[in-house]
């Protein structure tokens, strides 16, 4: 029998994959699913178990997120990312990575095919049709829910068939978790005027007050939280388990996606936008005013083009290489309180801060140059403007 590889995430899309093509296409289905930092040990262990309970011949838990970290968030958070000034990229980021990991295993197991579990109506059956087509060109695709365009009702009961009679109650949000972020997508979501309520959000609110903390930067990257050295990665995740209990990181992102729909999702991501903000913030006080510039130009680009399953293209490649550049002083600590459903970026201390006070003090007290010198520097700025209403007396 042929080898297929199953993108596989436990869902009901992914799961009557299995039988479906052990039985109607005749393959001997693997399966393996990519964490980038949304699944817990015990989570990984039912999936495994589901998966060889449906007839996976065997199954890989991909542990991916430092590598999600090191080839896509940091990137991210080197250039402020938020795509339409709102959105950290939390899932849209993780596809290619976890793309890319299926087709390095499907090499391992020398698969003849790909499958996965996308519908015909979203974003990420380009993701991962465009990263399988370009890296694994000899490999076929299989995508069964959108090539049958089949409903729930009729997946259940194809599993019923063959002896699955799991409890398939739909939830009334699609939620996918990772560690840059969870997006809450149906209901409310569905229209420009619905709203989602409390109880919608992963987390709950649990925690009143205020808290000060800080996150230290070293060339960009987050390095210590409340002055404990700690990895990148672990910097989030901590981060994460602090602000979540304040319902931090809440918003509605409203974008055009690659399919030519407006698409609208909740999404909770605390340690992200805090994260980019507290780094905004560094960067302010370190970079010059047309590094900041021309380093926003091209973080936009790079968020879209991720966004829109451009990560491939060799252009992804020069602006990281740009992006990296700019981070080498952007060193420091910032200071950050915390409150219910807000925090706020307080202030920040670095080696490299441009504000420096032998030059002088804004508004207060000037150092570096004379009144005269303004004098003979506003005349010049102001020359083409003589200019232009010498001749224009409108």
């Amino acid at each position: 029998m042929k080898k297929v590889l199953l993108a596989f995430s436990g869902g009901l899309d992914t799961s009557f994959c299995i039988p479906w093509l052990i039985h109607e296409k005749k393959m001997e289905v693997h399966t393996a699913l990519v964490n980038t930092g949304g699944f817990s040990a015990h989570e990984l262990e039912n999936i495994t178990h589901k998966a060889k309970q449906l007839g996976s011949a065997s199954h890989l838990n991909i542990e991916a997120t430092e590598m999600f970290y090191q080839k896509g968030i940091r990137y991210l958070l080197f250039g402020n990312i938020l795509k339409n000034d709102t959105y950290p990229l939390s899932v849209s980021s993780e596809r290619i990575f976890q793309a890319l990991a299926i087709v390095e295993h499907a090499r391992k197991i020398e698969a003849v095919a790909i499958a996965h579990g996308s519908t015909g109506a979203g974003n990420d059956q380009v993701r991962f049709d465009l990263a399988f087509q370009v890296m694994a060109p000899d490999l076929d695709i299989i995508a069964p829910i959108r090539e049958l365009q089949i409903t729930r009702k009729e997946e259940i009961d194809y599993l019923k068939k063959y002896g699955f009679d799991y409890s398939w109650e739909k939830a009334k949000y699609s939620i996918n978790q990772g560690v840059w972020g969870t997006s809450v997508g149906g209901a409310e979501t569905l229209k420009a005027s619905g709203i989602l309520p409390e109880e919608a959000w992963p987390h709950q609110i649990t925690k009143d007050g205020k808290e000060i903390i800080s996150i230290g930067f070293t060339k960009g990257e987050p390095t210590a939280l409340n002055g404990v050295n700690l990895s990148p990665v672990a910097v989030i995740k901590q981060l994460n388990q602090i602000t979540q209990p304040y319902g931090i990181g809440r918003d509605i992102h409203v974008g055009d996606t690659i399919i030519g729909l407006k698409g609208r999702v909740g999404f909770e991501a605390p340690a992200p936008l805090i994260l980019i903000k507290a780094h905004h913030l560094l960067e302010k006080h370190v970079l010059t005013k047309w590094q900041q510039y021309w380093k926003k130009q091209l973080a936009d680009w790079y968020g879209m083009l991720l966004h829109e399953a451009q990560y491939l293209d060799p252009v992804m490649r020069n602006i990281e290489l740009f992006l990296e550049d700019t981070q080498q002083r952007v060193i420091g600590t910032v200071s950050i309180e915390l409150m219910p459903k807000h925090f706020s970026i307080l202030a920040c201390s670095s080696p490299y801060d441009l504000m420096n006070s032998k030059f002088g003090e804004y508004g207060e007290m000037n150092k570096s140059f004379t009144g005269a010198d303004v004098q003979g520097f506003t005349r010049i700025l102001g020359n083409q403007l003589n200019i232009y209403y010498s001749l224009n007396h409108e």
